[in-house]
């Protein structure tokens, strides 16, 4: 909100587009940094090189922050960004048991991921919901962006699952499977909150426009 005229001290848009950036970069540049390419994106904590597993829990860090940071429109709201800022955390600070490494503690990176991309894929949910009341144009065509970005985390997140419990089946036919399924479901994260920040031209009427400026 604004005061006395003046911008408000932290612009909750901004946030949205830089974190919505971070999400879509984060896949593409934790394996273009690595030494050798990645199975998942997780396994960039263990990548020989110095940068990938750097970029993979600074940015991690970084969305963490920003879901601690944002309250919603609601309680509800305010109590599951917040709960998926803590599961952001555990999947940086708990690495994964990839490529024979040992886990610190099993099963709580995975755990952590999966929490948050579903905590992510309902806030798809909600921001559809809220664009598609609106009811002008380009509130529409956000709410069928908001739909397609939570139905491809749903996907990813089925498909990761389906792999794990047949023994990774899918990982054997596709060596990278794992890497491109957390891939589109952290570009379909990314998407929705860029969308959301009202940042982008043809998304948001003129009067709803924010620029970042």
């Amino acid at each position: 909100m604004e005061q006395n005229g003046q911008s408000p001290e932290i612009n909750n848009h901004t946030m949205k587009f830089i974190v919505g950036v971070i999400a879509i970069s984060l896949a593409y540049l934790t394996n273009e940094f690595a030494v050798e390419p990645l199975n998942s994106i997780s396994a960039s904590y263990w990548d020989k090189g110095l940068w990938s597993g750097n970029i993979f829990v600074g940015f991690l860090f970084a969305i963490s922050a920003f879901l601690f940071s944002y309250n919603g429109h609601s309680k509800p709201q305010r109590w599951l960004s917040k709960v998926a800022a803590l599961a952001a955390l555990g999947v940086a600070m708990f690495p994964c048991g990839c490529d024979g490494y040992r886990e610190i503690i099993p099963m709580v990176h995975y755990v952590s991921a999966a929490v948050m991309f579903v905590i992510l894929a309902i806030f798809c949910h909600i921001f559809f919901r809220r664009a598609w009341r609106k009811g002008w144009p380009q509130a529409r065509v956000r709410a069928c962006l908001y739909a397609v970005c939570g139905f491809t985390i749903v996907l990813a997140i089925f498909g990761m699952l389906v792999d794990y419990l047949t023994g990774d089946a899918l990982s054997n036919l596709f060596e990278q499977f794992t890497f491109y399924a957390e891939a589109a479901a952290l570009v379909a994260f990314g998407v929705a909150w860029l969308t959301a920040s009202r940042v982008i031209p043809y998304l948001t009427r003129s009067k709803e426009r924010i620029s970042l400026l």
